[in-house]
């Protein structure tokens, strides 16, 4: 039997833990989540956030999948013998499941562009033409579902390759270009005329955008963008060994994801108020402002090429860390049997991701209380799976675990122990609380 693969070094993990949070929650989701809350306002919320409440439910997955050096389901059955806390392990793989059957279609849709873009076919003829375009690719049915097979079929392809040779490799070339492609396109959308608007709007405070509603949306977009809730760095930390320092891996982590949100905004907003249009445009900024963006600056089609690229890669390294949950529970001490449970799960996750991908055109009609597949998706994993997964995360870490347990696993002073471990105990539980009813609210009224 195989010995379990670990990381081969602390940088390794910590791009691949980043790449896991850096997806499409920070370069997709983040810039319109800002774009219609307030810009600077709800970066403010978004750091705050993330640095108080998801940092520590963070670094209580790193403790927990460290202290369990296997997958999600036997490490809660070894820390808590004879109670349900395994359950966690399940609802982390059904749930991380679901989000990467609705992830891989966007992810064929990055594909559907990137190949259009490298061919030079994103030329707009009109002034509706990428709206039209994304309408076009997104009710094709063939189209769709090839591209998010394909999506599927590199995501397998890197994890099956194992932890170093697989995940880790990729992590280490993906993420270091993913930072060499943005700066590029940064220096690009900052120089243009009028791009100053863009870079006052992220990062000059309007706090009429500050309120209850705003607070709740940039917390509930530092889970997101963390992947806390879903075991997700439960199972990369079980490959974590006993030596390496959890508290600065998962604070890299979550500067890093910072960084790239903060990013984004830089790369998005500066070039849409220079060329006129409003960053309030929901979640086809990407896929219809952007392109058009593009096409209207020298050198556009160049750097048409390099976003997509750059989100396929951010796309690539949270699709991996997604289906390596069902992996690593799926071979449990059998690491022989890794590329065949790959591409069994893989396959799997691709079937169930098949209505979300004919959602918005032959399958349009088919309502689940009231949403397409995809929404639906997406709606029970952001407002029930993520936040009841950290929820309860935090709960065990701070209510399960003994404190001297923890003390010693994390190697912090007593101050800062002493402050996470509050707020993993109290601080933590309150917030997701508040995310998980403001859900049920949104949902019912």
């Amino acid at each position: 039997m195989e010995k379990r693969d670990h990381f081969g070094s602390k940088i390794g993990f910590i791009l691949a833990a980043a790449g896991s949070a850096i997806g499409l929650g920070a370069i997709w989701k983040f810039p319109y989540m800002a774009g219609t809350n307030g810009g600077s306002v709800f970066l403010i919320l978004f750091i705050l956030s993330t640095l108080l409440i998801g940092l520590p439910i963070l670094l209580a997955e790193f403790i927990i999948g460290r202290r369990g050096q296997t997958d999600p389901v036997t490490s809660f059955k070894k820390q808590a013998p004879g109670k349900p806390w395994y359950l966690l392990g399940w609802s982390g793989l059904i749930f991380s499941s679901i989000i990467l059957s609705f992830y891989s279609v966007v992810g064929g849709w990055i594909l559907s562009y990137l190949v259009r873009a490298v061919f030079f076919k994103l030329k707009g003829g009109s002034e509706n033409y990428f709206s039209d375009l994304f309408n076009n690719i997104i009710q094709n049915p063939w189209e769709v579902i090839i591209a998010q097979g394909a999506f599927m079929l590199l995501t397998i392809w890197i994890v099956q390759g194992g932890i170093k040779g697989g995940i880790e490799r990729a992590s280490k070339w993906m993420m270091p270009l993913l930072f060499v492609f943005f700066i590029a396109l940064v220096l690009r959308s900052v120089t243009l005329e009028g791009a100053m608007e863009g870079i006052k709007f992220l990062f000059v405070p309007d706090w009429s955008y500050f309120n209850g509603k705003t607070i709740l949306l940039a917390l509930g977009q530092a889970f997101f963008s963390l992947s806390v809730g879903v075991a997700v760095m439960i199972t990369y930390a079980s490959y974590l060994s006993k030596d390496e320092k959890l508290g600065s891996s998962s604070l890299n982590v979550a500067l890093m994801n910072i960084g790239v949100s903060i990013l984004a905004g830089l790369v998005i907003f500066p070039a849409v108020f220079a060329l006129g249009y409003t960053p309030d445009q929901g979640p086809g900024l990407a896929f219809i402002i952007l392109p058009a963006v593009f096409e209207q600056i020298p050198f556009g089609a160049f750097f048409m090429i390099i976003f997509f690229i750059l989100l396929l890669f951010a796309t690539l390294t949270s699709s991996i860390s997604m289906l390596e949950i069902s992996v690593s529970i799926g071979i449990r001490s059998n690491y022989e049997r890794r590329r065949k449970a790959s591409w069994i799960y893989g396959f799997i996750i691709f079937l169930v991701g098949i209505p979300s991908a004919l959602s918005f055109g032959v399958l349009s009609d088919v309502k689940i209380l009231g949403m397409i597949f995809f929404d639906f998706a997406d709606f029970i994993t952001s407002s029930f799976g993520l936040p009841l997964g950290a929820l309860f995360i935090s709960l065990f870490a701070g209510y399960q675990l003994k404190k001297t347990e923890l003390y010693n696993e994390l190697k912090l002073g007593q101050p800062l122990f002493n402050t996470w471990y509050i707020i993993v105990r109290f601080a933590a539980p309150i917030a997701i609380i508040l995310i998980f009813l403001q859900g049920i609210i949104k949902f019912f009224l």
